[in-house]
């Protein structure tokens, strides 16, 4: 796909790059460790209290990927504290050791120490894509917060298409995500479309305890306060 950057082949490094303003892609961010730390948090959230589930868009399709919430329960389009499309359970806790790496990550993608302390998220959607999984374009508008989303890759690469903040189509930029990767998107690209039109098939990370397919993870501030618990 044109616009990638030669990395799949493993015989070139692939550098810290700006995407847009306030979108940065930082490749091989988490260690090993930390994804296979990552993976086994990830299968004890995926077996409940609420599991890893196809969400049902209002209009009645299903979403390709499966998604497991922490801290608040996201379905189109709000948030909620019970899972109420799913089981009705309470969703489990967001950790805070969590909220540490996501501060580390803003650390490091903006270089901006008050920006990462002022980082606080609640919230953490992870969705688990197979080699036919996808994401259409989409804004992430639910949250009551500016700040920025953290986005974490581990296992098969795929293809992340970075947009506008006025439509789903052109200009975008296609970067391809590998296992470890961060992207950071905030400020002026904070609302910008973005999508997964691609997961390639192959090998995940078994290093990392994933044989096949990709976790994604995503930091958030939702802007709910006490008031909006259901």
């Amino acid at each position: 796909m044109p616009g990638l950057p030669p990395s799949s082949d493993g015989l070139f490094r692939r550098e810290r790059r700006v995407v847009a303003p306030g979108a940065v892609h930082v490749p091989e961010w988490l260690s090993v460790e930390r994804r296979a730390e990552l993976v086994a948090a990830c299968r004890q959230w995926a077996s409940g209290p609420v599991p890893l589930r196809h969400t049902v868009l209002p209009g009645g399709g299903v979403m390709s990927v499966r998604t497991v919430c922490l801290g608040w329960h996201w379905q189109p389009y709000r948030y909620a504290r019970t899972a109420d499309d799913v089981n009705g359970a309470r969703v489990a806790a967001f950790p805070e050791w969590l909220g540490d790496l996501g501060r580390a990550a803003v650390a490091e993608a903006y270089g901006d120490g008050e920006a990462a302390e002022a980082f606080a998220p609640d919230t953490a959607l992870i969705n688990f894509y197979d080699d036919s999984a996808r994401m259409g374009m989409h804004q992430d508008r639910e949250e009551r917060s500016s700040a920025p989303v953290v986005s974490l890759s581990i296992g098969a690469r795929c293809v992340f298409r970075f947009g506008n903040t006025e439509g789903r189509g052109r200009p975008y930029t296609d970067v391809e995500l590998a296992s470890g990767d961060l992207f950071v998107f905030g400020g002026p690209s904070r609302f910008a479309f973005h999508g997964v039109p691609k997961v390639y098939a192959g090998p995940a990370d078994p290093a990392a305890g994933l044989r096949a397919g990709r976790l994604n993870l995503t930091l958030r501030e939702t802007g709910l306060t006490a008031r909006d618990v259901r």
